[in-house]
């Protein structure tokens, strides 16, 4: 699909720039070059798909919809699919998380979306599926909507409304439903405007991560030993998968910005299931989420739902590692 691609990237760096294939800079401009334009061009085509979906499920009806039925335990995979077509990271799904338990959605139902929304997006697909192809692909799709519809489900059953903050249980408790948004009479072509340029700006938004995240990537590509990481994080080593989802919390991220660096990561000896492992303790799990999440609820609270989705990826990681 990206021949093309990569025949610009060789022509560019290697002839006209005049840098050798066996140059580390020469390796790591190429793959800069290749992987930058490439993810640029699937981000936004998905996003815009991804846009037309979501401009027909927008967050105030899933909301009032979600707390109004009685959907008999699909209401997770609702919520876990909804996760998967916002793109949102860690931190910015936390608010629409608040809005959910504002709107008085239970507990568990909001875990699944605040699991599921960093993990499984547009941005995470178009990159994933560059980096890795379309079948590894699916199956950590299918994995991360799995991981936040069981993550939930234990949250759910744990009973920590408790253990939200006072201000956020009297809202619970004399929650009001709100009143259904009057539906948009608008064609597709009507709306095409408004979700080419929600692509654009998401795009734009991302960028800067996407160019960080590469342009690491690059210079690992380039001048990073082969077996370097293997030395540290190796399939034979039983606490490489829990030590890569620990190492990947502090390093806040989201998907544009860490798929690079974990393709990179497997190109030089570490096993995917491993190097995936650690990309969901990156943007699944993180420090400014916490303190963000600390507004709504206590640091118990906060201990164990990282605790429990850490858990469910590193089951993840080590599936991931027996099945490719």
């Amino acid at each position: 699909m990206f021949n093309w691609l990569q025949y610009f990237a060789d022509w560019l760096i290697y002839s006209i720039i005049g840098l050798s294939s066996q140059n580390h800079w020469g390796q790591a401009l190429n793959f800069f070059v290749f992987d930058t334009i490439k993810i640029a061009i699937l981000l936004f085509v998905i996003t815009v798909i991804m846009g037309i979906v979501n401009s027909y499920f927008p967050v105030d009806k899933v909301r009032n919809f979600l707390s109004r039925n009685k959907m008999y335990g699909l209401e997770y995979l609702f919520a876990s699919s909804f996760g998967v077509i916002t793109p949102f990271c860690s931190c910015s799904s936390v608010p629409l998380f608040i809005g959910f338990v504002k709107g008085g959605i239970p507990l568990g139902i909001t875990f699944t979306y605040l699991i599921t929304a960093p993990l499984v997006n547009e941005v995470a697909i178009a990159i994933f599926a560059g980096a890795f192809g379309f079948k590894v692909t699916a199956l950590y799709v299918g994995t991360g909507i799995v991981l936040g519809i069981i993550g939930g489900f234990v949250l759910g059953k744990l009973k920590l409304e408790k253990h939200l903050s006072p201000w956020v249980q009297n809202i619970i408790t004399n929650a009001q439903t709100e009143e259904e948004l009057q539906e948009e009479k608008l064609t597709l072509i009507q709306r095409m405007p408004l979700i080419l340029k929600e692509a654009f700006n998401i795009v734009k938004g991302v960028s800067l991560y996407i160019i960080i995240g590469i342009a690491i990537g690059g210079l690992m590509h380039g001048f990073l030993p082969t077996g370097f990481f293997e030395h540290y994080i190796n399939k034979g080593q039983w606490y490489a998968v829990p030590l890569a989802v620990l190492m990947g919390v502090p390093m806040y991220s989201n998907a544009a910005g860490v798929i690079p660096v974990v393709k990179v990561l497997v190109a030089k000896g570490v096993p995917l299931g491993t190097a995936i492992a650690f990309m969901m303790g990156v943007i699944g799990l993180s420090l400014p989420e916490a303190m963000l999440l600390k507004k709504i609820m206590n640091w118990k609270m906060i201990a164990i739902y990282f605790g429990t989705t850490a858990l469910f990826m590193i089951i993840s990681g080590y599936l991931f590692n027996i099945i490719l």
